[in-house]
Order: C-alpha cells, then structure tokens, then sequence
C-alpha cells in the first residue's frame, strides 16, 4: 500500500474517520453483515469498520500493512495481522465475509489482492470514495488545479467508480453495485485546515510538497472552494460499494 498512510493513527482518525465511521454502517449493511459472521477487515486503518463490525456481534479479524496503523488497530482490538491484501496469512474458506473499505485505489495489485480475498472468504465487498462526488476531494482537487499542481487524489484515481469496482470483481462471480452516502460536520475552517495539515493520504502528500508561501496560497483557495464558511459547516462524500460471492 501506498506510503502515504505511515503516519499516527489520530491524524488519520481526525482527517478521514470522521468520514469513515458514518460510512462503516451503511457499509456493513451493504455487505450483509449479521451476528456470529465471521470477518475480514481487509486494510482496516484505525478501525472504524472493524468497530462496526464488532458491534454487530461480528467475530472479526483485522488486516492492515502501516506499521503504525496496526499499532493503533492492536490498542482498539485482539485480533489484528500486519500483512499486505495481496498475501493474506489465512486458511482457503476461513471467513464468511472479506470487507475492504476506502482501499482498493492504494493496492500495490488490486486484482490480485481480490483474488486473495475471494480465496479465504464466501463474499467479498468493497468500496471507495468518489473523488468529484466527495465534497472534500473536489474543493482540494480545484484548489490545486488553480494553482497549477496536478490534484490531490491523482496517484490514487483508480476502482473511484461503480463500473471500476464491479469491473474488479467480475472475475470472481456476479456483482452487486451500490452507493454510500455520508456527511461530517467541521467546527469551522481552521478545524478542516488542521486535519489537512495532518498530511494523510494523497491530499496530505500535496500539501506537503509546499513550501511556507504555496501552502498559505493553497489555504485561501481552499477556503474559496468550500464556500468561504466563517462558522461550523458540513461536507458530503458518496462512496460507491460493490460485493460479490465468487464462483465455486
């Protein structure tokens, strides 16, 4: 997975959790997951599924490759595995149910790591943000483009698509498609622009790239593109999801 994310566990939580625990919900629902399940959490970053899922009387087993998002993972929770999608270190069959939530795009081999996933689980779902459909990405994406940079999520536009996902899955058996919709809520800019300055994930790695002048002209724009809020305002993300139970 991609190197943007070896960074704590409480940056991520305050960049994306906020996302990412109102979406786990909607998608365990999607995925189907009932009491005495048995569970993957397939890059489970700080938890926020695996915490659903363990909620739903799940019994869960979480994944991730970020040495320091695994540390997090193991305060939160007994069973976590530090390794890679694409080599999982379980038995053929040994779940009934492989999740990947917000993922896939930062796979080093996304097909591969599907197939690893339809290998130790009966059903296997995923999902992943839209960049121009998630409020958050499409204000940073402009901001950078008006500046001349390229967009934040540029390295990790991929499987960002319902066609993407199910088109990932149609090898294993029939797909099922989805959308997810959410919404999190800031106390105000400065709220939104710490959480960025956090440097998770590709936004991060862009704001990073800056130096003390290109990053006070990137705050500016950001709040141009987010409606100038002088005050507590929310954003939407919608989240296309896609499951599959693959072929015998």
């Amino acid at each position: 997975m991609s190197g943007v994310f070896h960074v704590a566990g409480d940056a991520y939580d305050d960049f994306m959790g906020r996302y990412s625990v109102r979406l786990a919900p909607l998608f365990a629902d999607f995925a189907g997951i009932r009491d005495g399940m048995r569970v993957l959490d397939v890059g489970a970053g700080t938890g926020a599924l695996t915490g659903e899922l363990a909620r739903r009387g799940a019994s869960v087993t979480a994944v991730e490759p970020s040495p320091e998002f695994a540390a997090t993972l193991r305060e939160r929770f007994e069973d976590v595995h530090e390794a890679p999608a694409e080599e999982l270190p379980f038995a053929d069959g040994t779940f009934d149910v492989a999740l990947a939530q917000l993922v896939v795009a930062f796979m080093a081999d996304a097909p591969a790591a599907m197939r690893e996933l339809a290998r130790v689980a009966g059903t296997v779902a995923i999902c992943m943000w839209g960049v121009e459909e998630h409020e958050m990405f499409a204000a940073i994406g402009r901001a950078a483009r008006a500046g001349g940079a390229a967009g934040s999520e540029e390295g990790a536009r991929r499987y960002r698509t319902s066609a993407e996902l199910g088109g990932l899955l149609a090898p294993l058996g029939d797909v099922e498609t989805g959308e997810l919709d959410v919404t999190a809520g800031y106390s105000g800019f400065d709220d939104f622009w710490d959480a960025l300055a956090r440097q998770v994930g590709p936004a991060g790695a862009w704001l990073a790239r800056m130096d003390d002048g290109q990053r006070a002209h990137a705050r500016e724009a950001l709040h141009r593109e987010l409606g100038a809020p002088d005050g507590p305002f929310e954003l939407r993300g919608r989240a296309y999801a896609a499951k599959v139970t693959p072929r015998a």
